[in-house]
Formats: C-alpha cells, structure tokens, sequence
C-alpha cells in the first residue's frame, strides 16, 4: 500500500515534468512535390539535342523546324521530318497515312494539325488510325506544333501531320 501511494503520488509529478518539457521541433523534410516534377525534365527555351524536331514558328504556308522554312504540308514521325502531299483537310486519307502501315516503331499518338479550325475526322479515318495502334488528336495546327514539341521533349514516338495554318475548308 506505501508503495502505490509512493507510486501515486510520483505519476502526477512525472506528467508535470513531461508537459513542461520543450518539444524538440520536428525537421521539415523537402518537398517531393518538386523533386519528381516533371517540367524539371522537359527544356522549351534552349539546350534541345540537335536531332531533334522543333517546331519554332508557323505562317499561312508553312512552318519553321529547326531554323528552316518549309511551305506546304509536313509529317513528322519522331524525328523525320517529310513533306506531305494533302493540301486541305478533305485530303487526308487512308493514302496520306500509308506510311503507318510500314512504320516501326509505331507512335502512341498521331496528331493532326487540321489548318486554321480544328476538323472532325471521319469514322474511316479514325478506325484506320486505331487500328494502326495510335491514339489521335485533331486539333488547329498551331496547338498540332506545340502540343508535337512537349510530347517529342518528353521522349514519347509521336507523329504529327500538319496543314499550314492558313488552310481552311
């Protein structure tokens, strides 16, 4: 009995002593947030390796890819760049695409630049592009060019296929 009451009366000193006692402040650890950032890995302003395609500029008759002007229609594939015979977005067809058919490896994603105003693609056109094994996206060529510079910077096998901007069905 003397000893619980030693033990009592010993238990709400020890409580005091303890809330009493400074906290040491806990270490914030870095952000992994920033660490594993993406747009750490990708560079749009400078040091691009020199094989690789960069869509710098556009106009209504062509483009500018790596400080060279090309007019008319382009179809990029990683990093080949080739002229392409569709002159209006009604000319893309099944022909036009043909190179898909040989291509290896074959890109996650084809996107068409369909000149000034985004185009909807017809269902013949799409089952060929799926049944190639590539996702598409149709949008103006514009957004086509840079949305083909941050997928080709991220290292991913994209293709585009570009109308100039001035074109328009």
């Amino acid at each position: 009995m003397a000893l619980r009451q030693k033990v009592g009366g010993a238990l709400p000193v020890l409580l005091r002593s303890l809330k009493d006692r400074k906290k040491p402040p806990i270490p914030q650890l870095p952000s992994l947030r920033r660490a594993f950032s993406l747009y750490d890995q990708i560079n749009l302003i400078n040091k691009v390796p020199d094989d690789q395609l960069v869509f710098q500029e556009y106009d209504e008759t062509g483009f500018k890819v790596n400080g060279v002007k090309y007019e008319g229609s382009v179809l990029c594939v990683g990093n080949l760049l080739l002229s392409w015979s569709p002159k209006k977005f009604s000319e893309v067809t099944l022909d036009s695409l043909s190179i898909f058919q040989i291509l290896r490896p074959v890109p996650e994603i084809l996107i068409l630049g369909c000149g000034k105003y985004i185009e909807p693609v017809g269902p013949e056109l799409k089952h060929f592009i799926r049944s190639m094994g590539m996702k598409y996206e149709a949008v103006d060529s514009r957004n086509a060019a840079s949305t083909y510079n941050v997928l080709n910077e991220e290292g991913r096998i994209t293709a585009a296929a570009l109308l100039p901007y001035g074109v328009s069905s």
